[in-house]
């Protein structure tokens, strides 16, 4: 039976595959590479994306606002409002490297009601709606039920600010490398995200995230039957540190990321 969060669903799903198209056709150009901090670039399609985005979601919900990365004022969403990243890794895009995502979280009543993680590249597109599962490509999905730490892949990322945390992030990476079965790093946090709600990855963790890198890959990993935290186990809020895993591992995960003194 149809119901408005379906519909709704099947309307983003139209745009996100249009959105995609998109991408897909830009993947074949040369980039057009600029940068936006020492180590963060955008592109031409990062803002063709959003434009476009913005423009499509608007009419599937009249009224609605934006955080989207090209062009946020503000990091806090309001009610109807669409948390977009249009490109995530475009680090990625920019050599050629498939790990490309748009992700987009529909913040509604308190959280993320929808969202969606497309990647166009690899022929791929995540997708929840809250209180009705994570899906890909129409096909359920689930976390993973491995355990321990010592059997589990691990994924995550390195900031922007790296030149200014490298010690801190090393250790953080060291303490991990000798517990896991392995690390990951795609150089994509949506992509990450959507990994461990379909279980190829047991954990991901990055610090100084924004809005539009985790709203949608949260609602996946908590509707594929994951845990979404702070890397101190705390709720999750769109805090810069983020913690998500298949639930069986999240306590190893917290004692490896915090130590005495750091969050």
């Amino acid at each position: 039976m149809s119901t408005p969060e379906t519909e709704l669903l099947h309307r983003v799903l139209a745009v996100v595959r249009e959105s995609g198209d998109l991408v897909r056709e830009h993947w074949k150009r040369p980039r057009n590479v600029r940068l936006k901090g020492r180590i963060d670039l955008v592109t031409d399609t990062d803002m063709a994306v959003e434009a476009f985005l913005k423009a499509r979601l608007e009419q599937v919900l009249p009224g609605s606002t934006f955080v989207a990365e090209e062009s946020a004022s503000s990091l806090t969403p309001g009610e109807d409002c669409w948390i977009i990243d249009p490109i995530d890794g475009t680090t990625n895009f920019a050599h050629g490297v498939p790990f490309v995502a748009t992700s987009i979280g529909l913040w509604r009543n308190g959280g993320v009601a929808l969202g969606v993680v497309d990647i166009p590249v690899m022929g791929e597109t995540f997708w929840a709606t809250r209180g009705g599962g994570a899906w890909c490509n129409g096909e359920p999905v689930h976390v993973s039920r491995r355990m321990p730490l010592a059997e589990s892949l691990v994924a995550t990322g390195f900031p922007y600010t790296i030149s200014e945390k490298v010690d801190e992030v090393v250790d953080r990476l060291r303490r991990v490398l000798v517990e896991a079965r392995g690390v990951r790093r795609c150089g994509a946090a949506a992509v990450d995200l959507a990994y461990v709600a379909a279980g190829r990855y047991e954990a991901f963790y990055e610090d100084d995230l924004k809005p539009w890198d985790t709203a949608a890959g949260w609602l996946l990993v908590e509707e594929a039957g994951g845990a979404v935290t702070s890397f101190d186990g705390t709720a999750y809020g769109f805090g810069r540190a983020l913690l998500a895993t298949n639930g069986l591992v999240h306590q190893d995960m917290v004692s490896l990321l915090v130590t005495e003194g750091k969050r």
